[in-house]
C-alpha cells in the first residue's frame, strides 16, 4: 500500500503490532463502534483505503476488525467512501440482527485477534 494510512481497530493485537508504525485509534468496543468511528473520519474528508466486509468471515462471527483509512484528506468528503461505509454498517446490523455475536472463550478470541492483524497485514504488503 502506497498511500500514508492511519487505522482504526477494536482489535489489540492489530493495535499492539502497528502502533509503531502507523497512527492506530483504538476502540475500546464492538466492531459497528468501530465502523461508525471510521464513518465519521470519513466524514471528516478522510478515504476508505480497506474494505470493512475483508475476508471471508462474517460480521456477525467475529469481534473484532481493523480498517485502514488515508492519512491526507480529501477535500470535501469521497462519496465511494461513505457509501461502501454506510453500507457495510447496514450489513453488519443485518447480520447482527439475524444471529447475535456468539460468547467465545478466550482462545477462540485471541483466534480472531490473528485472522484480523493478518488480513490487514496482508493488505499492507
Amino acid at each position: 500500500m502506497i498511500e500514508r494510512l492511519f487505522m482504526v481497530t477494536n482489535n489489540p493485537m492489530s493495535y499492539e503490532k502497528f502502533k509503531e508504525s502507523y497512527r492506530v485509534i483504538y476502540i475500546d468496543g464492538k466492531m459497528e463502534d468501530v465502523y461508525n468511528r471510521v464513518r465519521d473520519e470519513i466524514h471528516g474528508g478522510h478515504k476508505l483505503l480497506t474494505h470493512p466486509l475483508m475476508g471471508s468471515v462474517k460480521p456477525n462471527e467475529t469481534p473484532y476488525r481493523t480498517i485502514c483509512v488515508s492519512e491526507e484528506k480529501v477535500k470535501g468528503t469521497d462519496a465511494d467512501s461513505v457509501l461502501l461505509m454506510e453500507n457495510c454498517i447496514m450489513t453488519l446490523r443485518k447480520f447482527l440482527s439475524i444471529s447475535p455475536l456468539p460468547q467465545y472463550p478466550e482462545s477462540t478470541l485471541n483466534d480472531f485477534q490473528v485472522i484480523d492483524y493478518d488480513l490487514i497485514n496482508h493488505a499492507l504488503e
